[in-house]
């Protein structure tokens, strides 16, 4: 009889999974309009206080692991871009136009991570495909590592999803400038927004088309895969 051995065998969940998006990505944005709309700070002091957490754990990944925190970094970097970009005023079109920056210096950043072969977006879109499932976690382990017989193609797809979004938000930060000064400003204060929620959903279905959705399928064909060769798992399981 097989006994549970405890925490050795304890499936992540979802929240292990999104942790590291919730805290690089999402506290340090949201801190920013609770700081900027709640608490009616400058543009400037909302954008300096939410930059600890990711000045924090990007120092501390050096520090601890000798290694840079992509995502903590990224957004790091952004907010120092956007600090020194909120000192640029007085030309209304170009306060609009300015907005992009933060686009493009994501977009940037995105694409050279694809470079250096450590995909930016791989963090956002790995819980939505694992989806807290051990054996799933394995199984993208091996694919990404190389052991598997898809691996190839598979990180091709991983790849390509954060090409889409790179090319997506360096799109994005073209229409916007383009549109800052050739579309009347009030009419641009609004579409702006426009524009950046098209480009999310643009983005989501061609990423999700091109690339999320086959590293399911392969990552689902190699949970099978996983199991035909460990028949022992699956009866204990």
């Amino acid at each position: 009889m097989t006994k549970n051995t405890g925490n050795q065998s304890r499936k992540p969940s979802v929240l292990d999974n999104f942790k590291p998006l919730l805290i690089d990505v999402a506290l340090p944005l949201g801190s920013y309009y609770l700081f900027k709309d709640a608490f009616g700070m400058s543009t400037f002091a909302a954008l300096a206080w939410s930059s600890v957490v990711p000045a924090a754990r990007t120092v501390g990944g050096l520090v601890r692991e000798r290694r840079t925190n992509a995502l903590a970094g990224l957004i790091l970097f952004v907010n120092v871009v956007s600090l020194l970009l909120s000192f640029v005023s007085g030309d209304p079109r170009l306060m609009l136009a300015k907005d992009s920056g933060v686009s493009s210096t994501v977009a940037i950043g995105i694409l050279v991570s694809v470079r250096l072969g450590k995909p930016m977006m791989t963090a956002g879109m790995k819980p939505f495909v694992v989806k807290g499932d051990a054996a799933r976690e394995a199984a993208w382990q091996r694919l990404v590592s190389g052991a598997a017989a898809h691996s190839a193609a598979f990180r091709s797809k991983e790849r390509a999803f954060s090409v889409v979004w790179g090319v997506a938000l360096l799109a994005e930060c073209v229409v916007r400038v383009v549109g800052a000064y050739t579309v009347p400003v009030d009419t641009m204060v609004w579409l702006g927004s426009v524009i950046l929620i098209a480009t999310m959903v643009i983005g989501f279905v061609v990423s999700g088309g091109l690339a999320a959705g086959p590293m399911e399928r392969m990552l689902a064909a190699e949970v099978e895969a996983g199991r035909a060769e460990r028949p022992e798992v699956a009866v204990a399981a």
